[in-house]
């Protein structure tokens, strides 16, 4: 890509609105420095992992195999990548009210003789 581009993306700060809506500094997730580092960098790491943007540079060819798990964090800006793309890449929680579907069983459909599952309690 061009050099405009590359430009305006160091000019632009970095946010993610869907996990992040709040900003980075305001989750919790990151600390102060931290959120400083991705809002400043984030916007030309993103384009360069996505391959949007050509690598240019040493630092930029670095960017991309730290980010594909080539090779391990060094810089701060790489650290704070890799932590941020854990975050948005968790699983999601499950409800600890389970779900709203009711599965049955081949034991529930059927509905007639007791088999070897069910529980009989003798009144003796």
């Amino acid at each position: 890509m061009t050099n405009s581009t590359r430009d305006s993306l160091i000019k632009r700060p970095f946010m993610d609105k869907k996990h992040y809506p709040y900003g980075f500094a305001r989750s919790g997730d990151f600390s102060i420095k931290e959120a400083k580092i991705l809002a400043e960098n984030g916007s030309v790491i993103a384009a360069l992992v996505d391959g949007k943007l050509t690598p240019e540079t040493d630092q930029d060819m670095r960017f991309i195999a730290v980010a594909h798990g080539e090779t391990e964090p060094a810089s701060p800006e790489e650290k704070v990548w890799l932590k941020y793309q854990k975050r948005i890449n968790r699983p999601k929680a499950a409800s600890i009210y389970g779900s709203k579907k009711v599965a049955l069983t081949e034991s529930d459909d059927d509905g007639d003789t007791a088999d070897d599952t069910d529980i009989v309690l003798d009144d003796d």
